[in-house]
């Protein structure tokens, strides 16, 4: 049971027939401003609405993390960051073709008239797209998602639903449930906001293959 009377579902989204009624009742506390946990080709991941300030501070409450550290947003198609930046360059574009969905996160400035408040990010926003099928079902319906890492801050990230349950209790309304990540290695982070793009974080994505993509990538050095 959860703070506020409502009851945590636990949904085991390996089963098909269980499936579509889990993404359905995910989509559905999304929207009520709850957080739910859905699995990624990286890590498990806690998520909320985008553009509802009352959940993002109800995920950063839950992760036990402050605003110095902005919550990355989770996109559905290759296409929804048209809707997010004034204007994608060749380079984004590129990089957004090559490794979407998948494990590379871009670091964009994002257009000015959105209202959402992801953190004290300076007008900047770490969006991806991610390579799992639940994520991309759920994404289709919520639209963007802000979704952290699942886990408590300073806690190794999750790698199944029942870890991050055991870490996060009642403060999720939904927990999707898939198994063990494929990757369980943290996305690659390009910031793509100065003239050049930059290597915050290596991950998923190799420099090699970035630099085969973009070759005056800067970062990354050993």
């Amino acid at each position: 049971m959860r703070q506020d009377g409502g009851v945590v579902s636990f949904y085991d989204c390996r089963d098909p027939d269980v499936r579509a009624d889990a993404v359905t009742a995910a989509a559905a506390s999304v929207a009520a401003g709850e957080l739910v946990v859905l699995p990624t080709d990286t890590v498990y991941g806690l998520g909320a609405d985008a553009f509802q300030p009352a959940a993002i501070a109800e995920l950063m409450r839950a992760k036990g993390r402050g605003r110095e550290m902005p919550v990355p947003v989770l996109v559905g198609s290759w296409s929804t960051i048209d809707g997010l930046v004034s204007d994608v360059d060749r380079r984004t574009r590129s990089l957004v073709e090559a490794f979407w969905p998948g494990g590379l996160t871009l670091v964009v400035r994002h257009a000015p008239s959105l209202s959402w408040d992801l953190g004290d990010a300076d007008g900047t926003v770490a969006v991806r797209m991610p390579l799992h099928p639940v994520a991309i079902e759920l994404l289709e319906v919520t639209g963007p998602m802000a979704v952290s890492s699942a886990n408590r801050h300073g806690a190794p990230p999750a790698q199944t639903a029942a870890e991050a349950r055991r870490q996060l209790g009642d403060a999720v309304a939904v927990y999707l449930e898939d198994g063990q990540v494929p990757g369980g290695v943290a996305s690659t982070i390009v910031d793509v906001t100065g003239e050049r793009p930059r290597i915050l974080r290596l991950g998923a994505i190799e420099i090699d293959e970035l630099r085969a993509v973009v070759p005056d990538i800067a970062g990354g050095a050993a």
